[in-house]
């Protein structure tokens, strides 16, 4: 079927009113800053390999994906912490959504065989996933905290400073409980008040308090749902890793990573933020 709009060669005309002339408008292109964003892939192999610019876009597309999840996690935080969680759920319903996205990319990357992955893989000198500091990021705000991964950034002052300001603030599960101990539950006082720069633990103090919200007929509905959407943060956070873990390892196998870890062994042994109420 022809367009309406199309001429008689088959070219379809620019609608009247669309506005060509933008010499002094905001684009698109202007916008998203795309000549910045566009020219940011810097191959290092030489001569350049084909596959290197996938490895490079795979992982800038997930520093930008882990940037939203940060924003929208650290205002769920915000919200829980102002008693807000009809807002505090719609930021981890992104966050599912993100999860995943970052899940289903490692497919792309999965169309890397080892044998092109080896001819560029020595470009990538001493760089690694493994120092990502937006992961890491994610990793504390969730509950894993490490102070001593902050050791890895200490060359890069801004990502040092954004991980011990996430490593000092609670976890996005401490505001959850705080929030659930200014409503009446009988979160201990030990767990409100905790050291909140090391690893969240297993609270068997919490065992009884998440059975009657989850037994109780009374329970408030947004209550039950913040605890399941918790519940499937940990259950996505575990999907991306072992995708990530099956990738590695179709790549690279248990080769030493170039940053360093052990490779697909490494991948497998890193612990997981521990955000679930139970």
């Amino acid at each position: 079927m022809t367009p309406e709009n199309a001429a008689p060669d088959g070219v379809r005309r620019i609608e009247e009113g669309v506005r060509t002339d933008l010499s002094d408008a905001l684009t698109y292109g202007r916008y998203l800053d795309l000549d910045r964003l566009l020219s940011a892939q810097h191959p290092q192999s030489s001569p350049e390999h084909h596959d290197e610019l996938l490895f490079i876009v795979q992982h800038q597309t997930t520093e930008l994906w882990f940037k939203l999840v940060l924003h929208e996690l650290r205002a769920a935080r915000e919200h829980l912490d102002n008693d807000h969680v009809e807002p505090a759920l719609k930021c981890l319903a992104r966050v599912k959504s993100i999860q995943r996205t970052l899940t289903e990319r490692w497919s792309v990357l999965a169309t890397l065989t080892p044998r092109e992955y080896a001819q560029f893989r020595d470009s990538l000198a001493s760089s690694s996933g493994f120092q990502s500091y937006q992961y890491r990021a994610v990793e504390f705000i969730l509950g894993n905290k490490n102070r001593s991964m902050l050791a890895v950034f200490e060359s890069e002052p801004a990502a040092h400073t954004l991980l011990t300001d996430v490593l000092e603030q609670p976890t996005l599960y401490d505001a959850f409980l705080r929030m659930l101990a200014r409503q009446g539950y009988p979160i201990p006082a030990e767990v409100v008040g905790r050291d909140v720069t090391v690893p969240w633990t297993p609270q068997p103090a919490l065992v009884p308090v998440f059975r009657d919200i989850y037994e109780s007929d009374s329970t408030p509905w947004h209550v039950y749902e913040a605890c399941e959407d918790l519940v499937d943060l940990e259950d996505n956070f575990q999907a991306w890793r072992f995708r990530h873990l099956r990738v590695v390892q179709r790549t690279i196998g248990m080769k030493t990573g170039t940053g360093g870890p052990s490779g697909g062994d490494a991948c497998q042994a890193r612990p997981s933020p521990k955000p679930p109420p139970s």
